[in-house]
C-alpha cells in the first residue's frame, strides 16, 4: 500500500472544514486518499470499510466505472453551459428520467447544486405558487423538531436541530414546528415503522388554528427523519400530514435528500410509504456524490400555476450558475443506469431484513438505549457519560475507525447508511466492529 505524507498544522491550516472541531481534527488528521466500491483508503495506506455511504450519498459504491467514465466523457466534449436562457441535452434527459422515477404528477424539475439549494428553491417554489394564485397571505413555513433540511437560511429556519440555529438569528420570521412524531416509553427499539404515532400529524390542525386559516403556504418534513436521528414516521402519519394539507390548501414538501435514490428500497420513500407530496427535495444519491446536484421535483399544478403569465416573462426569476451543470447531469445518468443495471433498489429492498436483524443485534449491550432502523438506515442511541454528553459517541466513533470501520456519531446517536452494494458479510463485520467498541468503553 503507498503512504502519503502526513500535512503539516500550516499545510491544515487554511482549510476551515464544515460541521468539524477544526482544532481537534488538525490536531489528528483522519485524511483519505482513494476509495472504491465499499472502502477508503487512507493516507497510510489502510482500508477502511465504508459504513456511511460518503455522507448518505455514494449508494452505489464508490469509483463506479460507468459514473466515473461518464464524467470524463461529459468533461472533454462540454465542461460548461449555463442554464440561463440555453441549456445542453442532457438536462432535459435527466429531467424526464426524474420525474418518471417520481411518484404522482411530480413531471417538472428545477436543477440546484445540493440540498440545501433544492430546499430553499422549494420553500420559494411554494410561496410564489400561492402569490400566483392571489393568496398572498401563505406565508408561514411548517417544519418539525430533529428535521435537518441543509444550511441555507431557508432551510435553518424550517430545520428543528437547535445548535444549527443558535449562533445565526434571526432567522426566517412567519415558521413553526410540528413535534417529533417518537415516544420512546411506546416505541423505542422499533423495527420500520412505528405502530404508534399517527396523531402526532394532528398537531398541525392546532397550528392552522394558531395562525389562522389561509396563511401557511407549506409544511416541510422529511418522510424519515435522517441526520436528527433516523425516526421512521409511524403508521399512518404521514397519510393524516397529507389529509390535513390537501383539506386546508397548504402544499407539502418532502426532503428527500437522504431518502431518495435507493436508501430504502424504492426510488423515493413517498412511494415506500404510499404518500404522494407536493414537492420532492433530492440530491445526494441522485449522482452517487461524485459531483455535486440536487433537485426539487414539482408537481403539475403547482408548476402550472407559475404558467399564467405572459409567455415571453420570465416565470421564476431564481436559479444557480451551475443548475443543470453538464458534469453533473453527466454522472446524474450514469447513476441512475447503474442503479437500474444493477437492480440495486431492489438488493437494499433485499438486504432491510438481514440489516435489521444485524443491528437489533446490538440491544442489550451497552450503554445502548434505543435502535430504530428502515430501509438501509438505522440508528443507535447510546446513553450519556455523566457530566460529558457526546463522549461516548466520540469514543465510539474512534474505536470503529481504529479498527478500519468509518461509523458517523451525532452527540451520542450512531447512524449508520451503508452503500447499497454492501455483503452480508461486511454488515456482520460492521455490527461485530461497533460490538466490540461499546464492550471497552465505560
Amino acid at each position: 500500500m503507498s503512504h502519503t505524507p502526513t500535512p503539516t498544522a500550516d499545510a491544515l491550516a487554511p482549510f476551515w472544514m464544515p460541521f468539524t472541531a477544526n482544532r481537534s481534527f488538525k490536531e489528528r488528521p483522519r485524511l483519505f486518499t482513494g476509495a472504491r466500491g465499499m472502502y477508503y483508503r487512507t493516507s497510510d495506506g489502510r482500508q477502511v470499510l465504508d459504513g456511511i455511504a460518503g455522507l448518505w450519498c455514494v449508494n452505489a459504491g464508490h469509483a463506479q466505472p460507468a459514473i466515473v467514465a461518464a464524467i470524463k466523457a461529459q468533461a472533454e466534449q462540454l465542461d460548461y453551459i449555463s442554464s440561463f436562457q440555453m441549456s445542453h441535452p442532457a438536462a432535459f434527459e435527466l429531467a424526464a428520467r426524474l420525474a418518471s422515477l417520481a411518484p404522482g404528477d411530480l413531471r417538472h424539475v428545477f436543477f440546484t447544486n445540493s440540498g440545501s439549494e433544492a430546499v430553499d428553491t422549494a420553500l420559494k417554489i411554494a410561496r410564489g405558487y400561492h402569490r400566483a394564485r392571489g393568496e398572498t397571505a401563505r406565508t408561514k413555513l411548517i417544519g418539525r423538531a430533529r428535521g435537518y433540511h441543509g444550511v441555507g437560511f431557508g432551510g435553518v429556519s424550517v430545520g428543528g436541530i437547535g445548535r444549527h440555529k443558535r449562533d445565526f438569528g434571526p432567522l426566517l420570521p412567519d415558521v413553526d414546528h410540528l413535534s417529533l412524531p417518537y415516544d420512546p416509553t411506546r416505541s423505542s427499539f422499533s423495527r420500520g415503522q412505528p405502530s404508534a404515532g399517527a396523531e402526532y400529524a394532528d398537531e398541525l390542525s392546532s397550528l392552522i388554528a394558531l395562525h389562522g386559516e389561509g396563511t401557511i403556504a407549506a409544511v416541510i418534513v422529511e418522510p424519515v427523519t435522517g441526520s436528527g436521528g433516523v425516526f421512521p414516521p409511524p403508521q399512518g402519519y404521514l397519510r393524516r400530514l397529507r389529509e390535513l394539507c390537501t383539506r386546508h390548501g397548504i402544499l407539502l414538501i418532502f426532503d428527500e435528500v437522504i431518502t431518495g435514490f435507493g436508501r430504502v428500497g424504492r426510488s423515493f420513500a413517498a412511494e415506500l410509504f404510499g404518500v404522494v407530496p407536493d414537492l420532492i427535495v433530492c440530491a445526494k444519491g441522485m449522482t452517487n456524490g461524485a459531483v455535486p446536484m440536487g433537485a426539487a421535483l414539482v408537481s403539475s399544478e403547482v408548476f402550472d400555476a407559475y404558467m399564467g403569465k405572459p409567455s415571453d416573462q420570465i416565470e421564476f426569476p431564481h436559479g444557480y450558475t451551475y443548475s443543470a451543470h453538464p458534469l453533473a447531469c453527466a454522472a446524474a445518468l450514469a447513476a441512475l443506469d447503474v442503479y437500474r443495471d444493477q437492480q440495486l433498489f431492489e438488493r437494499a429492498a433485499e438486504l432491510a431484513g438481514t440489516w435489521q436483524e444485524a443491528v437489533h443485534s446490538l440491544r442489550g449491550m451497552p450503554f445502548v438505549t434505543d435502535i430504530r432502523n428502515v430501509g438501509l438506515l438505522a440508528a443507535i442511541d447510546l446513553a450519556p457519560l455523566e457530566g460529558a454528553p457526546g463522549a461516548r459517541g466520540v469514543a465510539l466513533n474512534q474505536a470503529c475507525f481504529a479498527a478500519d470501520v468509518l461509523i458517523r456519531t451525532a452527540g451520542d446517536t450512531v447512524l449508520l447508511s451503508p452503500p447499497l452494494v454492501i455483503s452480508s458479510s461486511e454488515i456482520a463485520r460492521l455490527i461485530e466492529t461497533i460490538t466490540a467498541g461499546l464492550r471497552t468503553m465505560s
